[in-house]
């Protein structure tokens, strides 16, 4: 029996064929960039015109709320609806998830060595876990541990309440951010988007000095985001180091606040597209200090597990397990 998975996320999505019973391991994947299709069900029915296989059910993990098996994705213009995609697919069974539901549901059938600790902790092998994603948005899932040992998934959109700074400098930051956007959430500030805002917060701010080639490649790039990182890693610019500085230490402040918030007491695990390719700076400290610093509760911080997730596919594999669990065979 065939499934079809889908991770649609911001700026791309990820479609694969799965057995029923091996749900971690894609028969057939593609990647699509979003801003390349005509919309989500052209693009569908496209890929398996050209797989010709048949499928008995799909579930597609979405970057967003999903109400009644119906979604509108606040980052990408794209709404979309089970029984549409139903209808287009000609099965009964097709499920609209949460990206970071599913997200948790793929981290729980990782191998070790698709997690990197960045804090050993001390675990609780009776406690929630959380999960928090920084990529073209900021996600957040917490899985509670029910009676019986198992986790329920929850999904939640914790990457949308307000923003709070922990210093002078992430205190201008937010006066700068009320200006462009009005309301400022967390996800202005960690995302691949927060990555540039902040980077021209600090040009705003004039203190950091960068060279014009710099500038200039970051202005013209496709990818700001991307742009900056690279001149930090590379030490071309003291705007960009400083710009990843202020936004992994306020990462690990809102990964903070999910553990604590949740009482992820066994771990909290980090994902999406961005942290794995800053797995040397997370390490560096700046990270779990923000994480941590939480006045009356930083013994308890220090004590919970810290993992990050290198696992590219994590969400697409999640949505594969959810469709096996809920697919009669």
């Amino acid at each position: 029996m065939k499934i079809l998975a889908g991770d649609i996320g911001g700026t791309k999505t990820e479609l694969a064929i799965f057995d029923v019973e091996q749900p971690a391991v894609p028969l057939f994947s593609a990647r699509f960039l979003n801003r390349e299709q005509d919309g989500f069900i052209s693009m569908l029915l496209n890929y398996m015109r050209e797989l010709d296989i048949p499928i008995q059910a799909a579930c597609f993990a979405v970057a967003g709320t999903v109400r009644d098996g119906w979604t509108r994705m606040p980052n990408l213009a794209w709404e979309l609806d089970e029984r549409e995609i139903r209808i287009a697919l000609r099965i009964e069974q097709v499920t609209l998830i949460n990206d970071l539901a599913a997200h948790a549901h793929g981290m729980l059938t990782l191998p070790p060595e698709q997690l990197m600790v960045i804090n050993p902790g001390v675990p609780d092998a009776h406690g929630n876990l959380a999960l928090i994603a920084a990529g073209t948005g900021l996600g957040e899932a917490i899985l509670f541990r029910d009676r019986q040992g198992a986790y329920q998934v929850s999904a939640s959109e914790g990457g949308h309440a307000d923003y709070a700074p922990n210093n002078e400098t992430e205190m201008e930051l937010l006066r700068y951010l009320w200006s462009r956007f009005g309301h400022v959430s967390w996800e202005r500030v960690v995302s691949g988007s927060g990555i540039s805002n902040i980077y021209d917060f600090l040009s705003h701010t004039g203190q950091y000095s960068e060279p014009v080639y710099v500038t200039s490649h970051i202005l013209e790039a496709t990818d700001r985001a991307a742009a900056i990182t690279q001149a930090a890693q590379k030490g071309e610019s003291h705007r960009c180091i400083e710009a990843l500085d202020v936004f992994l230490h306020n990462y690990g402040a809102a990964a903070g606040n999910l553990a604590l918030k949740s009482l992820a007491t066994g771990g909290l695990f980090i994902g999406g597209g961005i942290a794995p390719k800053l797995a040397q700076h997370i390490n560096k400290g700046g990270f779990m200090r923000a994480f941590n610093n939480k006045g009356r509760f930083s013994e308890m911080m220090a004590n919970i597990p810290v993992k990050l997730i290198l696992e590219s596919k994590t969400a697409l594999l999640g949505a594969a397990v959810y469709a096996t669990k809920t697919t009669s065979h």
